[in-house]
């Protein structure tokens, strides 16, 4: 039985749940999320999600090292070790990619890396957690779920969600996409807030490409009011869902969607519709 709004790897019997991406899907456009989290038609994978799904996979084996071993020179070691174990579980992103390309694409994860520690100092530290599952039940029945790069506690209990960016949005829509970045990380703050009841005193975008960290500091009222909005969004979701009225919403994000052939703005036709999944086993 199919499912929706899961992220990648997640069960596909569990309960519907909103994710940062899927929410971002159906507030881009409706159809995209339709696609994607209920038809579930693939995708191809760009070279910049695999460089992306390399670095994140490194630093997580980076910080699973001793503070003092940390350093510049054993980060990028953990490059190829990463692109191996994202090639056994997502063998769809390393699929017939060119033997040229593969190493092109480590090269560049490799500077990434490097270029990390110009932003934080990784042997001064330990993290909470890093690519901590979150899940947690909203007091109107929403569901929300995902997954934050790096949770980190101060020995005062403050608490810093971080978030890595691998690559450099086009000029033109670096605006959205730094919108859509922040709205990640308020998800994952009210996730954070209702799940233990503490309020990230700071949430942190790592710009590796750029160089550039952006630090965002949110309060209670700011929170409760992006609640809100998750849970008007998941109720037009489901209401979309039940009679399958998801329509397209045409932007300059277009360019870059995959989904042309199935989109009624450019003559497409979606497929037949499926129907709103229904869990057959309870959320975790």
């Amino acid at each position: 039985m199919t499912e929706a709004v899961i992220e990648d790897g997640t069960a596909p019997t569990r309960r519907p749940a909103l994710s940062p991406s899927r929410a971002s899907d159906f507030k881009q456009c409706p159809l995209l999320y339709r696609l994607r989290a209920i038809d579930r038609l693939p995708e191809p994978s760009s070279p910049a999600q695999v460089r992306g799904t390399v670095v994140h996979g490194a630093l997580e084996l980076l910080y699973a090292l001793p503070a003092a071993s940390r350093v510049a020179a054993t980060a990028t070691t953990l490059v190829e070790p990463a692109w191996e174990e994202m090639a056994a579980s997502r063998p769809e992103l390393a699929e017939d990619l060119d033997p040229a390309l593969r190493e092109k694409l480590l090269d560049e994860a490799r500077a990434l890396v490097s270029g990390y520690y110009r932003l934080e100092d990784p042997t001064r530290f330990d993290p909470e957690s890093c690519e901590q599952r979150v899940e947690v039940e909203l007091s109107d029945g929403t569901l929300l779920r995902g997954f934050v790069d790096r949770i980190d506690v101060a020995p005062t209990g403050e608490m810093r969600v971080v978030d890595y960016k691998t690559g450099k949005a086009p000029s033109a829509t670096r605006e959205l996409a730094e919108a859509k970045a922040l709205f990640q990380m308020k998800f994952y703050a009210v996730a954070l807030l209702r799940s233990r009841g503490v309020l990230p005193a700071r949430l942190r975008l790592l710009y590796l490409a750029d160089g550039q960290v952006l630090d965002y500091t949110p309060d209670l009222d700011e929170l409760v009011r992006f609640e809100k909005t998750l849970m008007a969004m998941w109720q037009a979701i489901q209401s979309a869902g039940v009679t399958g009225d998801f329509r397209p919403k045409p932007s300059r994000m277009c360019d870059w969607c995959a989904h042309h052939e199935h989109c009624p703005t450019f003559g497409g036709t979606p497929p037949p519709y499926p129907g709103w999944p229904v869990a057959v086993e309870p959320a975790a």
